[in-house]
């Protein structure tokens, strides 16, 4: 028995599908400001903080990156009532992305500021500028340039598995695509728009940091 390719729901889901999209968008969009500002404090903590600050940290990156996100997603949405901590699906997603890139990216981080040599902190301090302006003013912003297109590479990461925070209902494109083949029964033509969605999606972000990134950080971007 043939099947015959149909298409003809799409344009009623139109809208549909550009609310999951940019809902995508959004997730993604919190995740990277929060997740990149966590990781450069995680990055920073771990290496001139106090003893008891790097272990904590160290721990919090085995733990997030030696178990699943959806396990971690979970025990945000649904272990936490259990100790009164009740948190919204988008608010639950949002934190669960955001821990979970920060985690990754803290080594990413790490392994710019190692970098930067310490010669030129060593300089800094001489002249007399103090700690955080030598780490925010000459070694961020090269370690920032030296690991530019591994943090890209985990934002696109990140907004992939964005797709897991539809099963605490987070009306993203995942989430929409589940609903749409529901009420239509077109899982294949559902799926395959949707994955073009999600590779428009994913073009359009590298494009977008990678311009972004030349603007702010300078040549060297890729």
């Amino acid at each position: 028995m043939g099947y015959s390719l149909d298409f003809g729901w799409l344009a009623d889901a139109t809208g549909a599908i550009a609310r999951g999209a940019a809902m995508t968008v959004l997730l993604i969009a919190v995740t990277t400001l929060a997740g990149t500002f966590l990781s450069i404090l995680g990055a920073a903590g771990r290496r001139n903080g106090p003893l008891l600050l790097k272990r904590a940290i160290g721990i919090y990156v085995e733990i997030i990156r030696n178990t699943p996100f959806l396990v971690q997603l979970f025990f945000i949405f649904f272990g936490l009532p259990s100790i009164g901590v009740r948190l919204d699906p988008l608010l639950a997603a949002m934190l669960a992305m955001t821990l979970n890139m920060a985690a990754y990216t803290i080594e990413i981080v790490g392994a710019g500021l190692d970098a930067v040599p310490r010669g030129q902190t060593e300089a800094a301090l001489a002249l007399g500028l103090r700690l955080r302006q030598v780490f925010v003013k000459i070694v961020l912003p090269q370690a920032l340039k030296v690991i530019y297109p591994a943090l890209t590479s985990q934002i696109i990461i990140m907004m992939l598995e964005s797709a897991v925070v539809s099963q605490i209902a987070v009306r993203e494109l995942t989430y929409e695509a589940d609903m749409l083949q529901a009420r239509t029964f077109r899982a294949f033509e559902t799926y395959f728009v949707v994955t073009m969605v999600y590779l428009v999606l994913s073009m359009g972000l590298r494009r977008l940091l990678v311009s972004g990134g030349r603007r702010a950080l300078g040549a060297g971007v890729s």
